[in-house]
C-alpha cells in the first residue's frame, strides 16, 4: 500500500477554476453577493474576477503572479496545465468523476477558465482589480471585502507550507473581510486532511472570529467535500 502511486505537483501550480466550479467548491450563489465587494486569493488563473464583475460584483484578484505581463502568464498556464494534466495518468481512480466526465473534461475546463482570465488580465492587470500580493501580508486595509475566497493553495499544498504560514494567512484573509472568508480544499491531493485544522480554529476563535467547516456540493479529490467559512 505503501508504494500506491498518488497525485502530485512539484510546485504550487498557476491553474484556474470557472465559476462554475467556484459556485460548487465554495457552495455560493453570487447573485446573492451582487454590489458587494469580493477578494479571490491567491486568485490564480481563474475566471472568476472576470466573471463576477459582469454580474455586477466589485470582485478583485490578488496573486503573487498579477505583475507578469499577459502572453508571459498565458504560457505559464499553459506548461502548468500541461504538467497537472499529465499527473492524472495511472491515478484516474482516486478522484470522484460527477462534476467533471473524465481527464479531457478537466482540462476543458481548466483551459476555458484560464481563456477568460487571460482576456480580463490583459484589460486591467495595470488597475486595481489585479493585484501583486502574496498572503500572508495583503496591501488592503481591514474589512476593505465583504467576501474572500481562497482556494487552492492552503492546505492543499500543507506539506510545503509550515503551519505558520496557515496560521498567518487565515488571520491576514479574516483581516480583510468584512463579513466572511471561505477556504477550499481542507486536504492535499491525496485527501489527507489537514492535521492541525483543530488548532487553526482555535487561533481564529481567539482573535473573535466563528469557524465552521461545511459540506459543499463538490468532490473532485476523494474526500474533499468541504470548506472553512470564517464569519468576522
Amino acid at each position: 500500500m505503501g508504494d500506491t502511486e498518488t497525485y502530485a505537483i512539484d510546485d504550487v501550480a498557476f491553474i484556474g477554476r470557472t465559476v462554475g466550479e467556484y459556485e460548487k467548491m465554495f457552495d455560493i450563489d453570487l447573485s446573492a453577493w451582487e454590489g458587494e465587494s469580493v477578494l479571490d486569493c491567491p486568485g490564480g488563473a481563474c475566471a472568476f474576477v472576470a466573471e463576477a464583475n459582469r454580474r455586477d460584483i466589485d470582485a478583485v484578484g490578488a496573486d503573487m503572479l498579477y505583475h507578469v505581463p499577459p502572453e508571459k502568464l498565458r504560457e505559464k498556464c499553459e506548461r502548468d496545465i500541461d504538467t497537472a494534466i499529465a499527473g492524472f495518468d495511472g491515478v484516474e481512480d482516486q478522484f470522484v468523476w460527477q462534476f467533471y466526465d473524465d481527464v479531457a473534461d478537466v482540462r476543458d475546463h481548466w483551459t476555458r477558465a484560464y481563456e477568460e482570465f487571460i482576456a480580463d488580465y490583459a484589460d486591467y492587470h495595470d488597475t486595481d482589480r489585479y493585484v501583486k500580493a502574496e498572503l500572508p501580508d495583503l496591501p488592503y486595509a481591514d474589512d476593505s471585502f465583504s467576501l474572500v475566497l481562497s482556494a487552492h493553495l492552503l492546505f492543499l499544498y500543507m506539506d510545503k507550507l509550515e503551519h505558520e504560514f496557515h496560521r498567518e494567512s487565515l488571520l491576514e484573509l479574516a483581516r480583510v473581510a468584512s463579513d466572511e472568508v471561505r477556504v477550499y480544499p481542507l486536504e492535499r491531493f491525496d485527501g489527507k486532511r489537514y492535521p492541525r485544522l483543530d488548532d487553526l480554529c482555535e487561533t481564529l476563535a481567539d482573535a473573535g472570529h466563528e469557524t465552521e467547516i461545511r459540506s459543499v456540493p463538490f468532490e473532485f479529490q476523494q474526500g474533499a467535500d468541504e470548506l472553512m467559512r470564517i464569519k468576522v
